[in-house]
């Protein structure tokens, strides 16, 4: 009889909690196995309300081969207005399936999922592109996505020392900032948006529809643009950059400043590589400019993820098992 489990957000949470260097890890190996093709990672599907513009529903399906040998599909919801009513903005939930019967096995609370191979996504990148430990981190936007990320790259090695938080609504970038003065001791403090972009390393995580960050920002040679929300940047500060993607075709569409760049000159020669590219030294960025890092997000990640959080509830006997969630055995 073919087992059906569910994983609690409370679980997820608490196995994740100082899990931050595997999951870099694992991250890191999913990257490297669909680079070299033991993976399928087909396009997000998005469910949109035309009378919900900035709301959406996005379906990841994915298969990543290797020793996680699964496939599955996340199901995560971007609801912005449930800030205002003391909700979170991303709900989700993640489907994990046997690769040798299909069959389901089981359902895990995917927010803090999502966040975190965000964050790993990040904070590799992070180790990967930075020319130097920066002195400074700009962080513009001030959610949870942003504080995840904050985490990762500290437990990666990049020092928060000195973090200048920007946000649209400034109680969430003075709660940002007094996060990670109490976390980590870091000298955090609210700044202007320019402020934030004049940083060593600069996270964008904001829940951006369209560019707002201009053509003419002065971004400088060493510069470490880490652009998780990927709509921020106008498309010609692109134009002379070092582009690294997660993945070229899965980052090209959508609108995001990538795209934008490329609808803008007709091509994609501004395009540098991935980042599986720069780990396997098959790309080299120009350290005479500055680069930027911009991750679609691929469903291999969650997969890859939420596999490492399965195998550890099991292993903590932390599973919640449904018996006879399947009706029909034969």
């Amino acid at each position: 009889m073919n087992q059906f489990s569910v994983v609690s957000g409370k679980v997820v949470d608490e196995l994740l909690q100082g899990g931050e260097r595997q999951v870099i890890d694992r991250v890191r190996a999913a990257y490297l196995l669909h680079a070299a093709g033991n993976s399928i990672n087909p396009d997000s599907y998005f469910l949109r309300f035309p009378d919900k513009p900035d709301s959406r529903i996005i379906a990841l399906p994915a298969y990543l081969g290797g020793d996680v040998d699964v496939t599955g599909v996340k199901w995560i919801s971007s609801f912005p207005k449930n800030t205002a009513v003391g909700l979170p903005r991303a709900s989700a939930v993640l489907v994990l399936n046997d690769y040798g019967t299909g069959f389901p096995f089981a359902v895990l609370e995917s927010a803090a999922i999502s966040a975190a191979r965000t964050a790993a996504s990040a904070a590799l990148a992070a180790c990967t592109l930075a020319t130097r430990p920066p002195a400074t981190v700009g962080v513009v936007g001030g959610g949870p996505i942003a504080r995840t990320i904050c985490r990762y790259l500290r437990n990666s090695g990049t020092p928060l020392n000195q973090v200048r938080c920007h946000d649209l609504d400034e109680t969430a970038a003075s709660a940002l900032s007094l996060h990670l003065a109490e976390a980590y001791g870091s000298q955090a403090a609210v700044a202007s948006l320019d402020e934030a972009l004049q940083c060593d390393v600069v996270v964008l995580a904001t829940t951006a529809l369209a560019p707002y960050i201009p053509a003419e920002q002065a971004l400088r040679p060493g510069q470490l643009i880490l652009n998780i929300s990927l709509r921020d940047l106008a498309p010609e500060l692109l134009l002379s950059v070092n582009n690294v993607l997660d993945d070229v075709e899965h980052c090209l569409k959508a609108d995001t400043s990538p795209h934008l760049a490329e609808q803008l000159t007709g091509n994609r020669t501004f395009v540098t590589g991935t980042l599986a590219d720069v780990i396997n030294g098959t790309v080299r960025p120009a350290p005479d400019r500055p680069t930027v890092f911009s991750p679609f997000g691929l469903g291999v990640l969650d997969l890859a993820v939420g596999h490492y959080v399965y195998t550890r509830a099991a292993e903590a006997d932390k599973l919640l098992d449904i018996p006879d969630f399947f009706g029909g055995a034969r």
